[in-house]
Order: structure tokens, then sequence, then C-alpha cells
């Protein structure tokens, strides 16, 4: 396993942290209760896969049987070309989202076609929750991959060629409302991410330019009253709020990708004084040869014999103290990062090390490992 530099993504967050120390914008923060997105999805027939569609799937025939009939076009039954494949068609419909905008949607094969590369999804109404027709889809499908075969079942495939996507392909044809006034001519502003001190200080800063008009209701939400000034301008309100700086709070947290060999820390995490030893073993499997003679007048052979030794080499262990202390008597995560680089650790090794101090009740954060 490759050496993982776990200064390099200690210094990329200690960097955003210092130059977020003026905060954040609100409107990064939280979003506003009302404003919010709704799915929608279909039903639909893709054509022209030239002969990498569905094979005869009941519901694909008469997904396109249905299409002609709209047509005027009478059929009792469809071909077996293969160029016709049935999927489903999903789309998120933004707030404030008027008739005739466009949206993209996402189009996934749902019988057995090989492919959906070079398809045209035909007409597709795109529903709601409520059974509602929101929008009306239709359009080239881009897959962003591909998949060949060859003779004796050879086959290379890029990417999932069996989803595809169909950029402004869809049409909205029925508005969604979006109620972001609340009682009291309030608004509410939702967090992204939940944390009480947070909503505390998004209140205290909307406070500072309006006063008296924001309240932490919860770890999720803070109620703005829309002052008297802004009356009937509800709009250039929210914008005028979304602008102001806000320092979020950062849990304590070591997430672990232990896939990817991924470890990142937040400022916040401290270390009480702990000491750390690493001992690594490794074996050296060396190949040898040796030669088999027969004994004399014998009928046998002489024959080559492979073989291998294998040796064993432990490393010294080494017993480090992180000791470099913060005026609350805390190792930082910059700390920790330089201690466990020094010992020359692998990923592997550092998440068990980082999983042994949480044991040992000495790393003051939460740990995620994915």
């Amino acid at each position: 396993m490759n050496r993982f530099n776990f200064s390099l993504f200690t210094i990329l967050v200690l960097t955003c942290a210092s130059a977020c120390l003026n905060g954040a914008r609100i409107q990064d923060l939280t979003q506003i209760k009302g404003a919010r997105s709704n799915q929608l999805f279909g039903y639909g027939v893709v054509t022209g896969l030239a002969g990498q569609g569905d094979s005869r799937i009941e519901y694909t025939e008469l997904g396109i049987l249905n299409a002609l009939e709209r047509l005027g076009i009478r059929a009792d039954k469809a071909d077996k070309s293969r160029n016709i494949a049935a999927v489903m068609v999903t789309a998120d419909i933004g707030p404030f989202a008027k008739e005739g905008a466009k949206i993209d949607v996402t189009v996934a094969s749902i019988g057995n076609a090989d492919s959906l590369q070079g398809g045209i999804l035909l007409q597709t109404p795109l529903f709601g929750a409520d059974g509602e027709v929101y929008a009306v889809a239709q359009g080239a499908v881009s897959i962003g991959g591909l998949s060949a075969g060859g003779g004796g079942g050879a086959n290379v495939q890029v990417n999932h060629p069996t989803v595809g996507l169909v950029t402004s392909g869809a049409l909205v044809e029925q508005e969604i409302e979006s109620q972001v006034i609340g009682n009291g001519n309030s608004i509410e502003m939702i967090l992204r991410s939940p944390d009480a001190m947070t909503a505390v200080k998004i209140a205290g800063a909307v406070n500072k330019y309006y006063p008296g008009t924001a309240l932490a209701v919860d770890a999720g939400s803070v109620n703005i009253k829309i002052p008297a000034t802004f009356r009937g301008q509800t709009t250039n309100f929210i914008a005028a709020v979304g602008e102001i700086d806000a320092r979020p709070n950062v849990a304590a947290r070591v997430i672990i990708n232990e896939r990817t060999g991924t470890i990142v820390a937040t400022e916040s995490v401290r270390v009480s004084p702990v000491a750390v030893s690493n001992s690594n073993v490794t074996i050296f499997i060396n190949p040898t040869t040796g030669i088999s003679q027969p004994l004399p007048f014998s009928s046998g052979a002489t024959q080559v014999l492979q073989g291998a030794d294998a040796d064993l080499v432990e490393e010294i262990g080494r017993f480090e103290t992180l000791n470099e202390l913060d005026p609350q008597g805390a190792t930082t995560v910059n700390n920790l990062a330089t201690a466990l680089n020094q010992l020359g650790l692998t990923t592997r090794e550092m998440t068990s090390i980082l999983q042994s101090i949480k044991a040992a009740g000495a790393l003051q954060a939460e740990l995620i490992i994915n």
C-alpha cells in the first residue's frame, strides 16, 4: 500500500479553516423553508438503438404500441429488431421553476437492453408524487459510456451504457407553488448541517444588521422576521440575508475511507496526551532451485526442483509520545498528523492507530470509517 501523506490533507483543512475566519455566507449554510426541489418520474421508450435494445419484453412492446397508437398507427405486435428499450425517466424540478423552463432528465433502462447509446427518448410525461404531470421529456440520450463485444464472449464496457442523460430534455408544464413566507411575516432558514451553535451564530449575524429579527428556533432552523423596510420585497430581503457571513461550528470528526486511502480531519479534533508504538513485519520469499540426481544404474532422470525460502524481518518498534499540547492541554490535529508521519505509516496503519487512540479515550472526536 502506498504511503499516505496525512499532513497534506491536514494543511488543506487548516488552510480552509483559516481562510474562513470571516465565516461563510448564510445562503451557503442554509436553505429557505418552502423553497425546495420536487422529484418527478415517468415511464418512457427509447428508440434507435441499432440492435442493442430490449429483447421481446411485454412492457417494452406495449410501450411502443401505445406510442404508435397515439400517432394513429395500429399494430398488433412489435418487431424483434431490438431497436427500442423501456426506460424509467427521473428528474428534479427546482423551486420557482416556471412554465416553459427546461430541466435535465435521467434515463435508465428497466429491461435487458445492452446500451442506450444513440437512442432518442420519445415524449414522456413526468409525474409528481401527487400523480399530476409537471413536465414532459423528449430528446437525444447521452450515456457517457460504451459497451463493445467481440467473438468468444469478449466484452469491453466503459461506465454504465444503460443509464443516460437528456440535457435540458424536459419542459416544465406546471409550476409548483413555493411558499416561503410563514406566520408573522417571517422566513425560516433551514440549516444544511444542523448544529445548535451554528444556528445561534447565524441568528447573531443577522441581528447585527437587522436587530431583533432573528431567533434560533432549534439546531436545524432560524426564524427571521421580515423588517418593515422590506415589506413586499421578500426576495430582496432573502438575497440580503444570504450575503451575510456567519462562521459555522464544525464538529470534531476524523473520516477514513479505507477503499481510497483517504483520511480527513477537521480543525477542532483534539487528542489527549498519548503514546503510540508502531512495528512492521516484512516477509521476503526467495525462490530456490535444486537438482535431483538419480542413483547410478537406475532408470530415473535428472530433475530440477523449484522451491522457496521465507525470511521474516521485524522492524524495531518506536514508542512516540504526542506531547505537543495546545493551551487546553490537548494535541491538535496538526501535531497528530506530524507525529504519525514521523512514524512512516501506511494508511492502514494510521487507521489502526486512530482506532486504538479512540478506544483508549484519547481521541476527542467522532471517528467515521467508510
